[in-house]
């Protein structure tokens, strides 16, 4: 077997790692609300370490991360929601009083 084929083999793996690496980092940042390109920036120039990076990094408030973040330590997660009472039926309307009889005279 020829040397070049199995450092082929190899260099395919690790650009695997690398790729994958990439996708996950771009993920991860764009959970935690700084958008897929920084994620992806990272990825692609720390390799592995930037998965870790990612996990490290604070997310934002408002971001898909931070919500539910939020909902696990408020425990709202864990209740669930009351079933929906059905709105009670409406009430008839009273019968329509019927209109005077016109009085013999008057003119309209």
């Amino acid at each position: 077997m020829s040397l070049l084929a199995v450092i082929g083999a190899n260099a395919l793996f690790l650009l695997y790692a690398w790729l994958a690496s990439s996708i996950i980092a771009s993920y991860l940042s764009n959970k935690k609300g700084y958008g897929e390109k920084p994620g992806l920036a990272t990825g692609l120039l720390l390799s592995a370490v930037a998965i870790i990076v990612w996990l490290l990094v604070p997310s934002k408030p408002d971001s898909d991360w931070g919500r539910r973040k939020a909902q696990k330590s408020s425990g709202a997660a864990a209740k669930p929601d009351p079933p929906a009472q059905p709105d009670p039926p409406a009430k008839p309307d009273p019968p329509a009083k019927p209109d005077p009889p016109a009085t013999p005279g008057a003119a309209g």
